[in-house]
């Protein structure tokens, strides 16, 4: 047996790598940029484990429910199961490594997340993610130093190589020397969400192209809940992106309000008494959107926090508070600040089960690139829990099949001149074509005529002769993001049709395509029923 093939470096990445040798199995960790660098450090707010450390009867069976209630049923119960039970353990893991969590008394501080009755997500100021990922890429490290582990950065994917509907390794470019090599073995892709298919209009890195998963769709990689795209309530605009204002600013009590007739109103708590401003995202941003529609009410929303406390300013969002000052100029602590929502996170993905296969013997897929944990809409908290979680259960889906006497073979690939076809850059004029072509029909609020001229601006830039591999693929996989939006005809979520308003429970399944044969298929397939278990330790 080959290393195990690793695309990507983000969190679920080093997940599997370090699961993986945790067990003396070997593994590429084949990624564009150093891990310091991925998405994943992005994250902000904090990470979901019913640690029940304040004193509010939480368990894992609540974070469950709240998990399921927030992606509204969408979600694979089973994966969402073991996700949960596991929370609390690699959340302590984590804490084990290094990571300095907001503590009180020796224990770890949870605080309010939106769709969540429980403080539930542990955090580290405002920078959870990039603190986490710095003690996992030092536990990663261990692994490097004696060759369980062995990196490719600046090393980018290509394509799958597949026989026979079996993955037998993938073509990899150095993009240094602009060399290519076929990296044999199982292949997990970890090559996180779709960002570079919306160029600007959203808050993850510029640097995920959103090609990998272009490519793979193409191949026959059957994709997920498509039509599922979390627009965050509160981004600010900065060059080329869209930037994060944590959810957390409101879960320390931060408030939502726009003018109307020349004064404030606090909708979000007119609206909803019980939640606030921590109702789920595709609520929240939904509501600033009809808010903003209203004659009465001005153009802009905004976030409130001068009446957030100076140890919370202090200790809990201390790098928000500088990063609001840096950008736009302007003290949070002292004005509220003027936001906008903000394509965030791909909720639909690769089609995986709960073990992390797809429908290609021997590819597997962990973090953002996959559609099972969030159903509809994803709760905050429970991303970097997916990834880490995800990328273990892949890792250890292949431990379990492999046979106990496998013995892995370490030759190191051999790089060579290539005309690959594949690897020809997508125009940035094409890529905007696409993405302007997909927001007319994937926005907050959608219905059939927008998303019918979505399709047909599509077809018009695939009539374009002189599109290369890359270009194509990447207009597959957005007509398909359409298709899939088209077919479902109910509001859910994150997806929201104004033309069909209310949700209907005949379309409690998953949105499953495919490319095959030049067409794209469109089936929905059942959710599974849940297995209880007592176990808390399923990965």
């Amino acid at each position: 047996m080959y290393r195990i093939n690793i695309i990507g470096s983000g969190l679920a990445g080093l997940s599997a790598a370090i699961t993986l040798a945790e067990n003396s199995v070997a593994c590429n960790l084949i990624s564009l940029q150093n891990s310091e660098r991925a998405q994943s450090v992005l994250a902000e707010g904090g990470i979901n484990g019913a640690l029940n450390t304040m004193g509010e009867d939480d368990n894992t069976e609540n974070h469950f429910n709240d998990t399921m209630k927030g992606g509204v049923y969408l979600s694979d119960p089973n994966a969402v199961d073991g996700l949960t039970k596991n929370a609390p353990q690699i959340i302590r893991w984590l804490e084990s490594l290094g990571v300095p969590f907001n503590t009180s008394g020796g224990e770890i501080i949870l605080r309010n997340f939106g769709g969540q009755k429980k403080k539930r997500t542990a955090y580290a100021r405002s920078s959870t993610g990039k603190i986490i990922m710095s003690a996992v890429i030092d536990e990663a490290r261990k692994y490097e130093a004696c060759g369980l582990i062995k990196r490719y950065c600046h090393h980018e994917f290509v394509k799958l190589l597949i026989e026979n509907n079996v993955c037998v390794g993938a073509l990899i470019r150095d993009r240094y020397s602009g060399k290519f090599a076929e990296f044999k073995g199982t292949v997990i892709l970890a090559c996180g969400g779709m960002n570079g298919i919306f160029p600007g209009m959203t808050t993850g890195t510029t640097q995920n192209s959103g090609d990998a998963a272009c490519t793979v769709f193409a191949q026959g990689v059957e994709f997920g809940n498509l039509e599922m795209l979390q627009y965050h309530p509160t981004t600010i605009g900065i060059s080329g992106k869209r930037c994060l204002v944590t959810e957390a600013a409101r879960g320390e009590g931060g408030r939502l309000y726009i003018e109307r007739n020349g004064d404030k109103w606090y909708f979000m708590e007119e609206k909803y008494p019980e939640l606030k401003n921590l109702m789920p995202r595709d609520v929240v941003a939904r509501e600033m959107f009809f808010v903003r529609r209203q004659p009465e009410c001005g153009n802009t929303v905004y976030l409130d926090m001068t009446g957030l406390s100076e140890s919370t300013w202090k200790n809990k969002l201390s790098d928000l508070r500088e990063e609001i000052i840096h950008y736009l100029s302007t003290d949070p602590k002292t004005d509220p600040i003027p936001i906008k929502e903000g394509i965030h996170y791909f909720m639909g993905g690769i089609n995986t089960n709960e073990c992390h296969q797809t429908n290609v013997q021997n590819l597997y897929a962990a973090g953002e690139c996959t559609c099972q944990y969030h159903g509809a809409n994803r709760l905050g908290g429970n991303s970097m829990l997916g990834a880490l979680y995800g990328g273990r259960k892949a890792a250890l889906t292949i431990l379990n099949i492999s046979k106990k006497d496998d013995k892995f073979i370490d030759k190191s690939p051999d790089f060579k001149v290539l005309h690959e076809p594949f690897a020809e850059e997508a125009s940035p004029i094409v890529i905007q074509k696409i993405s302007e072509a997909l927001l007319l029909g994937l926005g907050i609020v959608r219905n059939q005529k927008n998303l019918d001229y979505s399709l047909k601006k599509l077809c018009d830039v695939e009539k374009n002769n002189n599109l290369n591999l890359r270009e194509k693929n990447r207009i597959f996989l957005a007509k398909a993001m359409i298709i899939s939006a088209l077919g479902r005809k109910e509001s859910r979520g994150a997806h929201y049709r104004e033309d069909y308003p209310n949700r209907d429970e005949s379309f409690q399944k998953t949105s499953a395509v495919r490319f095959n044969n030049g067409e794209i298929d469109l089936k929905y397939r059942d959710i599974p029923e849940r297995r209880i278990s007592a176990n808390e330790n399923q990965a």
